[in-house]
C-alpha cells in the first residue's frame, strides 16, 4: 500500500454510516481502529456484568478489524482504554495483559462518565504500525 493511500474498513453495524465512521482507517503502514467495545458477531453485548470478558471480546474485536485492514496485534503501539468504573481496572488490565504481555504497547486507561450503551463497561481504542514483513 502506498503511503498516501486511504482505507477504511467497516464492521457492517449500522450507525457506522449514521454517524458517520469506520471501524479501523489504514493509511500507508499507519492503522487506527476506533473505539471499540464487546459486541458480538450479532451485534449484542458479550459480558454483561463482567468488565474482563468485555475487555477479552472488545480486543478480539480489535484483532479481526486489524486483519481485514493488513494488519495484526503485534503490530499495536497504543492503546487507550476508556473505562465506566476505575475499580475493575485489575480485571480489564489482566485481559489486556494476555494479549498484549509481550507486545508492550503504549497504553492508557481513563475513567468515563458513561459508553453509549450503559451495560458497557469498556471500550478500547487501537493504533498499529505496519512494518515491512521479511
Amino acid at each position: 500500500m502506498s503511503a498516501g493511500t486511504r482505507q477504511n474498513f467497516a464492521s457492517g453495524t449500522p450507525w457506522e454510516p449514521v454517524v458517520g465512521y469506520s471501524r479501523a482507517v489504514r493509511c500507508g503502514p499507519h492503522v487506527w481502529v476506533a473505539g471499540t467495545t464487546s459486541t458480538g458477531p450479532d451485534g449484542r453485548l458479550v459480558g454483561e456484568g463482567d468488565a474482563y470478558a468485555q475487555t477479552v471480546q472488545a480486543l478480539n474485536n480489535i484483532a479481526f478489524a486489524l486483519a481485514r485492514a493488513g494488519a495484526n496485534l503485534r503490530d499495536v503501539v497504543r492503546t487507550r482504554i476508556y473505562v465506566t468504573d476505575i475499580a475493575r481496572w485489575e480485571r480489564i488490565g489482566m485481559a489486556h495483559g494476555e494479549v498484549f504481555r509481550d507486545i508492550r504497547p503504549a497504553s492508557t486507561i481513563v475513567e468515563v462518565r458513561a459508553l453509549v450503551d450503559p451495560d458497557m463497561l469498556v471500550e478500547i481504542e487501537a493504533d498499529a504500525y505496519v512494518q515491512e514483513r521479511q
